[in-house]
């Protein structure tokens, strides 16, 4: 491990310990009833090839800390990239000025003491990659060469990009909580473009992980890139029907990304969620289940807390098809009437249940419709649940895909949506936050020509 790589790992932890106390107890001193402080520092290391030539090598290294204080039931924030004494007391200040001239809000402080998290497990989540800027420049180069190798109609690249990233985040509140930890992100993407059949069509792939060694081959992901580019040849769009849908997992793990969207506390309390109220009812079928486990062990969506200092742990969303719980935290659930689920800042290791088929399985079960590889565009309405957006990917018929689709547009109401799926495939996408496999839709509107 590298001497970089070691100042901004868990030898870090103690004096970002140190400072966040010195913070709080600044913010004390100078009138505040209750602080919140998160302390960063991170480093990584971004290189980007194209054409066989060197793009980008940069070098970032960040610190700084944010605080939210409280005087009374007004609040606070500020936030700074230096660390020093003297920032320290100004950006307090600031913080303090803007509380001093703030409305009275009755949900507004710190949750409850007694809730703060106890045990701070280590999740494993530090995994430094010890790569110097010509080594990744050399696998980035790898990657690219091997999408031109894969397919003669893949001509042009549209940039390669590694990426190392590693450090450490401390987060303490005037209860006396004091919790960090140290991450690392590694990853290695490929865009590509192909020519042939009088288009140019673009596509990629990528592989994210804790760890360096546990990411896919540079050539793997290249050959990966350069084959979709190349499939999507001769796309073209489908006349308007309403058709059964099969999500790719890399793209229905937006789908539930909505749903989460729209029983997050905040859209709740603000009364601009299509799920507002619905709290026991059915909303999948009865073999779905969506549930949390954020302290799986090097998982890249691990945390043993949130942003209010509550011990997450391990529940679900959704069971036997019923929303059983919505995603809150202190304040949200302060303003809806109801305990925090320790989900400030968002959810941890989000699970979809699926069955046995893998895509293909799911592909025959189908018969005749559309498999969706590509969104495109922000037609979401969550206050009413309207889905609609552009797709890119490719039409079936008797179970089996016959040509590249392009120019089409699916549309749908989620709560509709959510209701008629069919299955989840096995094929399931880990390369991030939420795991789901492919998800068969019963029928969606596809408009086409």
């Amino acid at each position: 491990m590298s001497e970089q790589a070691k100042a901004v790992g868990p030898e870090a932890l103690p004096e970002l310990r140190e400072q966040v106390e010195r913070i709080v107890a600044e913010a004390k001193r100078q009138g505040a009833s209750g602080c919140e402080v998160a302390v960063s520092l991170e480093q990584g290391l971004s290189t980007s090839v194209r054409q066989g030539e060197v793009e980008t090598v940069e070098f970032n290294r960040d610190q700084g800390f944010g605080i939210t204080l409280y005087v009374g039931q007004r609040k606070g924030s500020a936030s700074t990239s230096a660390t020093g004494e003297a920032a320290i007391r100004e950006t307090v200040a600031a913080a303090l000025a803007i509380a001093k001239h703030a409305s009275e809000d009755e949900c507004a402080g710190l949750a409850d003491p007694a809730l703060m998290a106890r045990d701070l497990p280590d999740l494993d989540l530090y995994h430094p990659w010890d790569l110097n800027p010509d080594q990744a420049v050399e696998r980035a180069l790898a990657c690219e060469a091997a999408a031109f190798a894969t397919d003669a109609r893949v001509t042009k690249a549209d940039g390669t990009t590694l990426n190392t990233h590693y450090g450490c985040r401390v987060y303490g509140n005037s209860h006396g909580f004091i919790g960090g930890y140290a991450s690392s992100r590694h990853s290695l993407s490929c865009v590509m473009i192909a020519e042939g059949e009088g288009q140019m069509q673009r596509d990629y792939w990528y592989d994210v992980s804790r760890r360096g060694d546990l990411l896919d081959s540079p050539e793997n992901i290249g050959r990966r890139a350069a084959q979709r580019a190349a499939l999507r040849l001769g796309a073209r769009p489908v006349p308007t029907a309403e058709v059964p849908v099969l999500f790719a997992p890399e793209v229905a793990v937006g789908l539930f990304g909505h749903f989460l969207g729209a029983i997050s506390g905040g859209s709740l309390y603000r009364k601009s969620s299509f799920l507002e109220g619905c709290l026991g009812q059915k909303l999948f079928p009865e073999w779905l289940t969506l549930d949390e486990r954020p302290l799986l062990r090097g998982a890249l969506g691990s945390a043993s807390f949130d942003n209010d200092g509550l011990a997450t742990y391990a529940k679900p969303f959704v069971e036997n098809g019923e929303l059983v719980s919505y995603v809150l935290g202190t304040y949200s659930g302060r303003k809806l009437g109801m305990p925090s689920t320790a989900n400030a800042g968002g959810v941890h290791n989000l699970f979809v249940s699926h069955g046995d088929e893998d895509q293909k399985a799911l592909l025959r079960r189908m018969g005749r419709g559309l498999l969706v590889t590509e969104l495109m565009g922000q037609g979401v309405n969550l206050v009413t649940g309207d889905y609609s957006r552009g797709a890119g990917g490719y039409w079936v018929e008797n179970g089996e895909i016959q040509f590249p689709v392009q120019e089409v547009t699916i549309a749908a109401n989620l709560r509709d949506l959510f209701a008629n799926i069919l299955a989840v495939g096995n094929d399931v996408e880990n390369r991030g936050n939420l795991h789901t496999g492919s998800v068969l839709v019963e029928r969606m509107m596809v408009a086409g020509n």
